[in-house]
């Protein structure tokens, strides 16, 4: 139960669905609910494939290259640092490459469950790094399922808060939504310096 929790509170800071609502709601303005509920559904669906793809195969692909898992800690730190620096500034959507003439596409597209929502406003390489690292901790077969089980939960909860981004945006207004961002990014960065941190006292030898 505690690497779910860990793993679900990680993976849920780190992806950040909360931050991604506006978009989501700028890019189904105008449609109906059963295509605001269809778009949701596929969205969770390709965040939680991409997921699970990086959490299985992650470590091939850095083999491939021959990138080891202490830089893939430290640079995937500070990328989780980053971004959760964008949620303390405000500038998440930015952060994740929503610029001005990005955006004019993504409003233009019919399709937007792959990208922009699932990749790389959901699923982007903080979360993936994240999971790449967890991977590698917890090598135990029953614990892979427990992670696999967080990934699931994660992406769950994300397609309940998409569904019900027209609501919770009403309910909280932006000041209340930019206040949570807020506080999420502080545990991003947290996130972030932790795992730069303790790979770099592993590497030192410093307990």
């Amino acid at each position: 139960m505690s690497i779910f929790l860990l793993s679900f509170a990680a993976l849920f800071s780190v992806i950040n669905p909360l931050g991604t609502l506006p978009i989501f709601i700028g890019l189904t303005k105008g449609k109906s609910n059963k295509q605001i509920t269809s778009i949701a559904i596929r969205t969770s669906i390709n965040t939680f494939i991409i997921l699970v793809i990086s959490f299985f195969l992650g470590s091939y692909l850095l083999d491939f290259f021959g990138i080891g898992i202490p830089s893939l800690r430290i640079s995937g730190g500070l990328i989780i640092a980053s971004s959760g620096f964008a949620l303390l500034t405000g500038n998440f959507s930015e952060h994740k490459g929503m610029k001005n003439k990005v955006k004019d596409d993504a409003y233009s597209r019919s399709a937007v469950s792959l990208t922009p929502l699932a990749i790389p406003m959901l699923a982007g390489p903080g979360s993936i790094s994240l999971l790449i690292t967890l991977n590698q901790k917890y090598e135990v077969y029953s614990d892979k399922v427990i992670l696999v089980s967080s990934i699931l939960t994660v992406c769950f909860v994300t397609f309940v808060l998409l569904i019900s981004s027209r609501f919770i945006t009403k309910a909280l207004g932006a000041s209340g939504i930019n206040a949570l961002s807020r506080i999420i990014g502080f545990i991003v960065i947290s996130i972030g310096v932790e795992f730069i941190l303790s790979t770099l006292t592993g590497i030192l030898g410093i307990r």
